[in-house]
């Protein structure tokens, strides 16, 4: 899969809501729910974090919830893709890019949304052909402001910023015509997934699915 056959691939995964859920599972036995009720909610990419041991086999239990596409977030090195696609990720998302990285999720066929923050690795990245990226960390980074200001001389990419992001400033970054959509915990609180609480975070999946788009 190519560069832009991969940022083809993201970019339609992002089109599918405002929203991609950063979820960060301790316990595999409430990824089933979790996704569900996300998915209910009208969030259907999700994003499972590779921080955790429980992380592959929750995407291997996730991808066969109907409706969900589930990818492996927090990927560092070629292992991680190929663990990820193994479990059945659809999808990858890295914080950084690195050309090991990138060759492997080319070999294994995984749409990435490698992350950039500054002007030089966002080049970098289209230059290979990647042009839907990740932003992060956002707010940190320079938030909506610092993407609104790559989209002048860099039109050609969009993003799909993480990091920091809530119900409070996500609407700066929405409005821009440069981001696809946005990664975000909100959605997902710890203590709803460890209590099981589903109600609550299709509540809150439901918000976010809401969210007006530019």
């Amino acid at each position: 899969m190519t560069p832009a056959q991969q940022s083809l691939k993201a970019a339609e995964i992002c089109a599918l809501a405002p929203i991609v859920p950063v979820l960060v599972i301790e316990d595999v036995s409430r990824a089933e729910g979790l996704a569900r009720a996300l998915v209910a909610g009208g969030l259907p990419a999700l994003e499972v974090t590779l921080r955790t041991p429980a992380a592959l086999e929750a995407i291997q239990i996730m991808a066969d919830v109907e409706g969900g596409v589930v990818g492996a977030g927090t990927l560092l090195t070629p292992a991680d893709v190929k663990a990820a696609k193994k479990a059945g990720a659809r999808f990858g998302v890295s914080p950084g890019a690195t050309d090991s990285l990138l060759k492997a999720c080319e070999d294994e066929g995984l749409p990435l949304l490698p992350g950039a923050v500054t002007a030089t690795e966002v080049m970098g990245l289209l230059e290979k052909g990647y042009t839907v990226q990740k932003f992060f960390p956002a707010e940190t980074s320079g938030g909506a402001a610092a993407i609104r200001a790559l989209g002048g001389p860099i039109p050609q990419v969009r993003f799909c910023p993480t990091g920091g992001i809530s119900m409070k400033n996500v609407g700066d970054y929405l409005k821009l015509k440069n981001i696809l959509c946005c990664g975000g915990s909100w959605v997902a609180p710890a203590d709803a997934v460890m209590s099981g609480d589903w109600a609550r975070i299709e509540a809150l999946a439901r918000e976010a699915a809401a969210l007006p788009r530019a």
